[in-house]
């Protein structure tokens, strides 16, 4: 399943549409409901689609599978709010906003009465993962890739001889391909992000200072363009560099499975601790160009060491090294893809997760 967008709604709530879908609802074979799953689950202010799901099925990611959603419902969801009752069909193996045997559609389609509300009235409905964990992830670079560091414009001056440091609404000169673009970011490239598996940095975490807008584009026999400081959050100046603004679209994020195999290392955890564990960030080593795209959910699993057989001897006489399995720990939900790199919310954690453990597509 693909990784679908709604457009311009703050609030990414979670769209309910397998209630309009005849007959029962066919689970994946990963994607069953769980044997004491609940007859009903009365939504409360602060619930997300993926925790009530959670409490009906074994992996909580499978709800688009399971309510059958697809790419034009998403685009005109049914929203579900705080005071409404989630039913468990067991008969059909669904489930509703309608109580069953209610005898709303006796024809096998389950209907709703009027559900969907503008996007005003929507403020309030719940959320599909929580999306307060991520959002000033969606809006600042965080990763800047070896050759995107290396083309990069770069502030060469100020519009104030002398001047280090630019405030809001001061003139910088810039230097670099701008690639027509208009909003950039500013940042510094921070720690490198090495490659668990190969031993390469790959990417670079950026530390982000704020924006600037082109004010004039470089003219034949000028070097440099102009720029305002629309925006700083910390100390920007001379030698800094720009990446273009990215969109500001706020996704409906829809759990699924990669499109492709993943078999990713996690690299790093966000704000240098060394352990992390549910609602957390996360980066991994796989990219967009490996297929992981917004949306995706990976297994997380503790990787097998390696540990003397205290069976055994070697030629030398010392003991032989064993390879232990990966253990699974819990669920990766990636919310924004760069080319090499990604970065995941971590949903769910048995243990704490840590740098070198392993993410894949779940099985």
């Amino acid at each position: 399943m693909k990784n679908f967008s709604t457009i311009a709604t703050r609030f990414a709530a979670a769209a309910l549409v397998a209630f309009v879908v005849a007959g029962p609802v066919q689970a994946a074979a990963n994607c069953a409901f769980k044997p004491n799953a609940p007859d009903q689950h009365l939504v409360v202010k602060g619930d997300t689609l993926w925790d009530i799901s959670g409490k009906f099925l074994e992996h909580a990611w499978c709800w688009p599978q399971v309510w059958g959603i697809n790419k034009d419902q998403i685009k005109n969801p049914h929203w579900i709010y705080p005071g409404q009752i989630v039913y468990f069909d067991r008969k059909n193996g669904r489930l509703s906003l309608n109580k069953p045997g209610s005898g709303n559609g006796g024809d096998g389609i389950t209907r709703l009465s009027p559900q969907i509300r503008t996007e005003a009235t929507g403020r309030d409905a719940i959320q599909s993962i929580p999306s307060g964990a991520i959002e000033p992830f969606l809006s600042q670079p965080l990763i800047v890739e070896a050759d995107e560091l290396a083309g990069a414009p770069r502030i060469v001056a100020a519009q104030e001889e002398g001047r280090v440091y630019l405030a809001k609404g001061e003139k910088a000169y810039v230097r670099g391909d701008l690639k027509d673009g208009k909003n950039f970011q500013v940042f510094r490239p921070g720690a490198p992000l090495t490659d668990p598996a190969s031993g390469k940095v790959i990417a670079y975490e950026a530390v982000y200072l704020g924006t600037m807008v082109l004010s004039r584009a470089a003219t034949p026999g000028v070097d440099v363009s102009t720029f305002v400081v629309s925006n700083t959050v910390q100390e920007m100046g001379i030698g800094d560099l720009l990446v273009p603004a990215p969109p500001t679209a706020i996704r409906n994020y829809v759990p699924h499975s990669p499109e492709r195999t993943i078999d990713a290392r996690v690299m790093s955890i966000y704000s240098g601790v060394t352990f992390a564990g549910r609602s957390q960030i996360v980066s991994v080593n796989k990219g967009a160009l490996d297929g992981l795209d917004i949306g995706s959910v990976l297994q997380l699993y503790h990787f097998g060491k390696m540990v003397d057989d205290p069976g055994s001897k070697g030629m030398l006489g010392n003991k032989q090294k064993i390879r232990l399995p990966d253990e699974q720990i819990g669920d990766l939900f990636i919310f924004r893809t760069f080319k090499n790199v990604s970065y995941g919310l971590i949903m769910e954690a048995t243990v704490p997760v840590e740098a070198g453990d392993v993410a894949k597509s779940p099985e």
